[in-house]
């Protein structure tokens, strides 16, 4: 149970707090076209800056940058007031290095709320460790740590103001519309990679973590809705690999890297990544086969030599067959054979075998999943030369 001592004041205000001056930013202030587009456009730097800067470039190093971009990214970065890039990525290599476990400051096994918003508002222990020594040594990096808090309110709340301001006299709509409910959507959009990244959509590489593949996610998040590829290849910078999924962070880097802004960008080889995909698809398929009845299994029949299975046709009745090793009983088939009952009665008591695969009628598919719920015994022995059926 948690007491207020838990709760992280400083988040709470900032995380609930914003919210509420958004609302009354929508009740008191006229929104106006230009500044309507200008906090998109806001809202689309900003988040950028954490998906292709704070996540792609330092969390996980997917692809190298020049200093421009660098500055381009932390700015951007700092605008979505989400901590510094040390901060953030420290917390984020732990989330991957210990995913749905208790040292993961995220984890969606807490619940929904908890991964969404909760981890930021009760205070967590520093119970697991990580390297950050390439954070640690650069510059840039420490020079945001150093000064975060001004840049950070210049970056969400003065600058757009001003931009606003001075570009069309739109004070009030520039800090309540481009700075403060731009940073309420960003910063809900970015925690929906913690939360509804690990609760809707597909496994599609792996599935012995959370974290899953949806487009839905993908929209909400610049393109991190491709969750599970992501948590299986981290270093890629890719998060949609198919030219039709939404990622308009991985266009951003790439186009970035026409221009010489970005560079090696890393992609996990398409061999292996395909081999993840076909391992679910073959546990999926494992999975329905689970449901069907795919008769007896072989290796548990009874065994019978072919005198024995003479024996059981002349005592019980029983039109036994017998087709690659296997025995099978036809006696409630005879009726619905397509080819007729004359074919099948004068199959009885013999090795059809041949004729079954193509010396009469090579039998479909269809035919020979049947025949496994008609198995009633392994041959043991040969079956006598003029018991073997090889033609029409």
């Amino acid at each position: 149970m948690y007491t207020l001592n838990d709760v992280d004041w400083k988040h709470v205000v900032i995380l609930f707090g914003t919210p509420a001056l958004a609302l009354v930013g929508f009740a008191t202030v006229p929104l106006r076209t230009a500044t309507f587009w200008w906090a998109v456009a806001y809202y689309f730097f900003t988040g950028l800056g954490i998906t292709a800067g704070y996540h792609r470039y330092w969390a996980h190093r997917s692809y190298d940058a020049t200093r421009v971009w660098q500055v381009i990214l932390m700015a951007a970065g700092t605008g979505a007031v989400e901590g510094t890039v040390k901060w953030w990525s420290r917390g984020h290599r732990i989330h991957h290095r210990f995913t749905d476990t208790e040292k993961d400051p995220y984890n969606a096994k807490r619940g929904f709320l908890w991964s969404h918003i909760g981890w930021m508002i009760i205070k967590q222990k520093k119970n697991a460790t990580v390297d950050i020594s390439d954070l640690s040594s650069d510059p840039l990096v420490a020079f945001q740590h150093k000064y975060y808090l001004p840049l950070a309110v210049f970056m969400a709340f003065i600058f757009p103001t001003l931009v606003a301001g001075f570009g069309w006299n739109d004070w009030a709509g520039g800090f309540f519309f481009a700075g403060v409910a731009r940073l309420v959507f960003v910063h809900h959009a970015t925690f929906c990679v913690n939360s509804l990244a690990h609760y809707l959509g597909e496994f599609t590489f792996d599935d012995r973590r959370t974290p899953k593949d949806h487009f839905l996610t993908a929209l909400v998040t610049l393109g991190e809705g491709y969750h599970n590829f992501h948590h299986e290849f981290p270093a890629d910078y890719r998060n949609a690999i198919k030219f039709w999924q939404y990622d308009p962070t991985k266009w951003t880097i790439w186009f970035a890297s026409l221009v010489g802004l970005t560079y090696n960008l890393k992609m996990f080889p398409a061999n292996e990544i395909e081999k993840g995909r076909i391992h679910m698809m073959q546990k999926k398929l494992d999975d329905i086969k689970k449901t069907l009845d795919y008769g007896v299994p072989v290796e548990e029949l009874p065994v019978l030599t072919f005198s024995q299975v003479k024996e059981r046709i002349s005592e019980t009745g029983k039109q036994l067959l017998i087709i690659s090793g296997v025995v099978y009983d036809v006696s409630k088939f005879m009726d619905d054979h397509p080819g007729g009952k004359g074919f099948l009665r004068a199959a009885v008591g013999r090795d059809v075998t041949a004729s079954f695969n193509g010396g009469v009628y090579d039998h479909a598919n269809a035919a020979r999943n049947l025949m496994s719920s008609m198995r009633y015994a392994r041959l043991e022995g040969l079956v006598p030369e003029a018991s073997v059926s090889r033609e029409d």
